[in-house]
């Protein structure tokens, strides 16, 4: 056997998972070739708000291929499906599978086809006849919001979904008497996750054994079986879902949709797998949209720009109706809008407002994204009327690292940091004084050369099954592992985390290699299979796969350790005491001699001839971990920009992150989270903007309206690690794989705007993203109304 290196937590391995993807041998829901399938067509409403009239299915149901069509009156006991999330005074708790009398977004499901080919479903949609009688439409929450407006849910006496008030208040007086008030409304746009891979899900029933089997394309299979049970009347037992490949989550695989639960529909109705495979078009009108919040804040600062009060009133679009995650996103910002500092005074609205779109959900960042906007722009603009700069005003607010575990001014306490050693880091890494000296140059020559910004603190690791119950989280926050030794010597590792592209197998394999001294390639990590898996209720989400799975697996990992220890001491003829395991084997202490092989051990247990009084053949642990509290890493990003005068163009010119998450698993898989989270924020500073016309129709069905970036926009991305364990996660974990997206806009924003103030542009006006070359024409244009400039579209 290859001896074990020691210390594999920490180390930069390479994913086990890529060999096999890198050579095409990735095995996705869209490749399964199952005897008999069947494919699924949706016919969607062309309409933003309309009375369902009349729909006739007759033509599809003769068409060539044709074996079935559904509609809402098919459906008699399906469905509907729920909201996870209750919190008190929420209007909404479930949505329908298909709309019985009104449909209220553009893109709802409104009938479904079966066919023998996806060609023949699709052709079959166009046969179909329903007539709509249109209504007015909800565009955005200002309009849902005003006095007057027409409620979209005529049993509410507004369109607020759901509300609540955080934060300990604002003291009378605090903002009259305070020597600088900042005060703005930030517009963060609607934007969608685009994974590479869209939902796609197949159905098979097996009528005899009474099971239905679904592979799923999905981030958390244990809870999609739990909703299938309920919204189909099966025992949970009799389902068993499968989730193969997937290529890209970002949280909207969180979700379930009527798509899925119609194609189980069909299978079990047809007796034949039924397959169906959302289309990049149907992505843009029917996945959960995210991000779109108007917020209105104000901050109060004393003369040396200490933040002494914050009040914020948040209204998040949630489209048409509260989906799968309710209004957490909302929340959950709402939580982390202090951001890392140390202000007392606190208060936030936060409303979650529908409207005719696409419902909204959850999206990598889930909320974050939003709150470090507004608390970061808010700081630059009192840096700059007080003169100060911006890394300074923020040194000035940070608690100091004897302060944690911190409470923030929101209630949520954090476990740990050194916020103003990450800013000096970020500061180092970045030669913040080498950009400054360089942007004065080039302002001197006339270019529009900007540095900025950004820090945040992430909620990563959900989470405290107990917490989340208070909060109306219909979801325990747990999770379990089971280590197994197996007969050649090497491990196997179950969990209910799922791999969604970001190296989850490897980073378990790391944990569990090292507690049993073996090589991580020894260590093989199943998961995708709820009749294998131990049950997850949350899955892959909120950065917790290392946190509270890895959790598991390292304490699952520790108590077989002890098992084989004692094992092989009877083996051995020694005290367990005395016996050390190292490099895949158990020896005595002094004696190297006296040594057996892992592969001997477990052959010992699985025969069970030869084992010490009480212990049962086998070697396996089952351990579950209850996190006591989230965890909360942290960052700050530095960005260097040009803007062009002549284009409205922003070139990023460097990027810098400084960051800790507390003990590195492996800091390769680190660097690519954070890589690529960057790409994600970049995008969505710059491009990304989901936009509807004011009928409620959506205008981005193609990348050719929705913008990505493209590998020639993002600038070599320079990261530097902090590790400040976490105190309750054993192993000193803490999530990651949202921060790089968290920062990312308020960090691009900071950067433009200081650049946008080489041209006279007040700093407060970069109150929005994306800074697209039109909106950026725009602010130089006011600054010059009598210079005409032809400028790009939006």
């Amino acid at each position: 056997m290859t001896p074990a290196p020691r210390g594999l937590v920490g180390r930069p391995l390479r994913r086990q998972e890529d060999p096999r993807l890198l050579r095409g041998n990735g095995a996705y829901v869209g490749d399964l070739a199952l005897p008999g399938l069947l494919h699924l067509a949706v016919l969607r409403s062309p309409h933003a708000h309309a009375r369902l009239v009349d729909t006739d299915l007759a033509l599809a149901a003769k068409s060539p291929g044709v074996v079935a069509v559904l509609r809402a009156a098919d459906l008699g006991g399906v469905g509907p499906l729920p909201v996870l999330t209750h919190p008190p005074g929420q209007r909404q708790t479930e949505f329908p599978v298909l709309p019985a009398d009104r449909v209220v977004y553009a893109g709802q499901p409104v009938a479904a086809v079966v066919a023998e080919s996806r060609y023949a479903a699709q052709d079959a949609l166009d046969l179909m006849r329903v007539t709509y009688d249109p209504l007015p439409a909800l565009t955005d929450v200002i309009q849902a919001t005003a006095p007057g407006a027409p409620r979209l849910y005529a049993a509410w006496p507004d369109n607020v979904a759901v509300a609540r008030e955080i934060g300990p208040g604002i003291p009378e007086g605090l903002f009259a008497s305070a020597p600088v008030v900042v005060e703005a409304t930030f517009t963060m746009p609607r934007q969608t996750a685009a994974p590479l891979e869209g939902r796609a899900t197949c159905a098979a029933y097996d009528a005899g054994a009474g099971v239905l089997t679904v592979w799923a394309s999905s981030q958390a299979p244990h809870q999609y079986r739990t909703v299938l049970a309920g919204a189909l009347g099966l025992d949970e037992e009799r389902i068993r879902v499968i989730v193969p490949d997937v290529g890209g989550g970002f949280g909207v695989k969180l979700h379930y949709y009527p798509e899925e639960l119609l194609a189980c529909v069909a299978a079990m109705r047809l007796g034949r797998p039924v397959r169906w495979v959302e289309d990049r078009s149907e992505h843009f009108v029917a996945t959960v949209h995210a991000r779109e919040q108007t917020t209105r804040a104000r901050a109060a600062f004393d003369a040396r720009g200490t933040l002494l009060g914050l009040d914020v009133h948040v209204r998040g679009d949630v489209g048409a109706h509260l989906h799968t995650k309710g209004a957490g996103p909302i929340f959950l910002g709402g939580a982390v809008l202090p951001g890392q500092y140390a202000v007392r005074h606190f208060r936030a609205r936060l409303e979650g407002v529908v409207t005719n779109k696409v419902p909204a959900g959850a999206y990598r960042a889930f909320g974050m994204q939003q709150a470090a906007f507004v608390i970061e722009r808010l700081l630059d603009v009192a840096a700059a009327r007080l003169g100060l700069d911006p890394a300074e005003i923020r040194h000035r607010n940070y608690p100091p690292p004897g302060a944690f575990p911190f409470r923030n001014a929101a209630g949520m306490v954090y476990d740990s940091g050194d916020y103003r050693a990450t800013l000096e880091r970020a500061l180092e890494v970045a030669d913040y004084a080498g950009l400054r000296a360089m942007q004065a140059r080039e302002r001197a020559r006339g270019r529009l050369v900007g540095v900025g910004l950004a820090g945040y603190v992430e909620v990563t690791g959900m989470g405290p099954s107990r917490l989340m119950a208070a909060m109306g989280n219909r979801q325990g926050g747990y999770e379990t592992a089971v280590v197994r030794l197996d007969p050649s010597g090497g491990a196997t590792v179950f969990t209910g985390i799922i791999e969604i592209g970001q190296g989850i197998r490897t980073s378990l394999a790391q944990v569990a290699a090292e507690a049993l001294t073996l090589p991580h390639d020894r260590v093989r990590v199943v998961l995708g299979d709820t009749d294998v898996c131990p049950y997850s209720c949350y899955g892959t989400a909120d950065s917790r796969g290392s946190v509270v799975g890895g959790a598991a697996v390292r304490e699952a990992a520790r108590l077989l350790r002890g098992k084989i220890t004692r094992l092989a001491a009877h083996m051995l003829e020694a005290s367990p005491d005395d016996v050390e395991l190292a490099d895949g084997a158990c020896r005595v202490r002094g004696v190297p001699a006296r040594a057996v092989t892992l592969a001997e051990v477990a052959r010992e247990a699985q025969r069970g001839q030869n084992l010490p009084p009480g212990m049962d053949p086998g070697l396996d642990a089952r351990f579950t971990y209850q996190p006591e509290n989230w965890t909360h890493p942290y960052g700050v990003h530095v960005v260097a920009v040009e803007v062009s005068r002549e284009l409205g163009t922003v070139d990023l010119l460097g990027y810098w992150v400084a960051h800790d998450c507390g003990t590195l698993l492996n800091p390769l898989l680190v660097d690519g989270q954070l890589a690529g989270g960057v790409a994600q924020g970049i995008g969505g500073a710059l491009l990304e903007r989901l936009v509807y016309d004011d009928t409620g129709q959506p205008l981005c069905r193609t990348f050719m309206e929705y913008a990505l970036p493209t590998a020639a926009a993002i600038p070599p991305l320079v990261i530097a690690h902090l590790e400040t364990p976490s105190p309750h996660t054993p192993g000193g974990m803490k999530g990651m794989a949202e921060g790089g997206t968290i920062a990312a806009p308020a960090a691009v924003a900071s950067a433009v705007a200081d650049a946008l103030a080489g041209a006279g542009v007040d700093p407060a006006a970069i109150d929005f993203y994306p800074l697209t070359p039109a909106r950026i024409f725009a602010l130089l244009d006011a600054m010059n109304p009598g210079i005409k400039i032809t400028r790009p579209s939006a």
